[in-house]
C-alpha cells in the first residue's frame, strides 16, 4: 500500500526500464471524423462520448492493434464549463469524463486478454488527456496562448476535472498541447495537490524554439524538471520539420523522458475549422529514428496521424527491442 507521503507511481519510468521505447497512440478526432462522427461542435472529440462512444473505444482498439503503447482518452476537450454550455450540469459532465477513461481502459484490457497480444509488449497505459484552456474556449486559442487570464484564474479552470480523471482510473494524465509556460505551471502546479498522480506535459510550438505564445522551451522544461510528477516532457500538435530542433533544446534542459507526437504538417484554421494545407510526406518510421536519435523515448502522433502512421513506429521499433 502506497503511503501519501511516498513518490508517486511513475508508469513511465517503469515501462522504459524496460523497453527502449514507449509508443503513443495518434490522433483520435481527426480520426474519429475519418469514421464519420461530425465534430463541428465546440466539444470537438468529447461530442462523440455523447453520440458514438463505442467509436471511441473502437479508435482505442485499433491504435493498440497497430501497435500503440498508450491510449489518450477522449478528454482533451472535456470541461465542465464546455459541457455546461450544452446544457449538461456538473454532474453528467464528470461522468462523461469518467465513461472517457472507462472506455479507453475497456479497450486495453479486452486487447491485453488476448494472449497472442502479449508477445513481446508490455501491457499498454492509459493516460487521461487534459488540453488548454483555449480548448475549452474553441476559438483556436492554444495555438496563441495569452489568454489574458492570470496563472491563479488557469489553476482554477483545470482544478475540478484534474480532480475527476486523477481519480477515475487512469495510469496518468497527459497535459497536452499547451501553449506557454505560464499554463504549464499552473497546471503543474493543481497537479501537486493529488500528490500520487503523474502526469506528462506537452508542448505546442510555433517554430524549433518556442511555444506558441514564445518561451523558449528549454527554459520551460527547466522550470519543470525538479517536479516529481512530471514524468515526461516534450511536444506535440507542432509542424514534424520543427521536432528535432525542439527535442535538442529539451535535451540540453531536462533529464527527464522527452516526447514527441507532432501533427501531419496541415495547419489548423481556427477560423474556417479547417485544415489547410497539404499532410507532409512523411515516413513515421524515419522521423521517428530522427526524434528518438534526438533524444524522445515516447513518440506517437497528434492531429491527422492515424493508426497506420503509429504501425510504422512500431514496426521500425522492434529493431531496438
Amino acid at each position: 500500500m502506497r503511503s501519501a507521503d511516498s513518490p508517486p507511481f511513475d508508469p513511465i519510468a517503469a515501462f522504459l526500464g524496460q523497453r527502449p521505447l514507449l509508443i503513443l497512440d495518434g490522433a483520435l478526432a481527426t480520426e474519429l471524423e475519418h469514421r464519420g462522427a461530425d465534430l463541428r461542435d465546440p466539444l470537438w472529440s468529447a461530442k462523440s462520448l455523447l453520440e458514438h462512444p463505442e467509436m471511441i473505444k473502437t479508435v482505442h482498439r485499433d491504435y493498440f492493434d497497430a501497435g500503440a503503447d498508450v491510449a489518450t482518452t477522449a478528454t482533451y476537450q472535456a470541461s465542465f464549463e464546455g459541457f455546461a454550455r450544452r446544457g449538461l450540469d456538473a454532474a453528467h459532465a464528470a461522468e462523461l469524463m469518467r465513461l472517457a477513461v472507462n472506455l479507453a481502459l475497456a479497450a486495453r484490457d479486452e486487447f491485453w486478454a488476448e494472449p497472442a497480444n502479449r508477445h513481446g509488449r508490455l501491457r499498454p497505459l492509459v493516460a487521461a488527456s487534459i488540453g488548454p484552456y483555449g480548448a475549452m474556449l474553441a476559438d483556436g486559442s492554444e495555438y496563441r496562448g495569452r489568454y489574458d487570464i492570470d496563472e491563479y484564474s488557469l489553476r482554477d479552470f483545470h482544478r475540478s476535472r484534474i480532480a475527476v480523471l486523477a481519480a477515475g482510473g487512469a495510469d496518468l494524465l497527459a497535459f497536452e498541447t499547451i501553449p506557454s509556460l505560464t499554463e504549464a505551471l499552473a497546471l503543474a502546479a493543481v497537479l501537486q495537490e493529488f500528490p500520487q498522480t503523474v502526469a506528462w506535459m506537452s508542448f505546442a510550438c510555433r517554430d524549433g524554439g518556442h511555444t506558441c505564445e514564445g518561451q523558449e522551451i528549454g527554459q520551460c522544461a527547466a522550470r519543470l524538471s525538479d517536479n516529481p510528477q512530471i514524468a515526461a516532457i516534450g511536444v506535440n500538435c507542432t509542424a514534424p520539420e520543427h521536432v528535432p530542433s525542439l527535442l535538442a533544446r529539451l535535451q540540453a534542459s531536462t533529464a527527464k523522458p522527452l516526447l514527441a507526437y507532432p501533427n501531419s504538417g496541415e495547419r489548423y484554421d481556427a477560423s474556417t475549422k479547417r485544415w489547410q494545407g497539404h499532410a507532409q510526406a512523411l515516413d513515421f518510421a524515419a522521423a521517428a529514428r530522427v526524434w528518438y536519435g534526438a533524444g524522445a523515448r515516447l513518440i506517437g502522433g497528434c492531429c491527422r496521424t492515424s493508426p497506420r502512421d503509429i504501425h510504422a513506429i512500431k514496426a521500425w521499433e522492434a529493431a531496438l527491442a
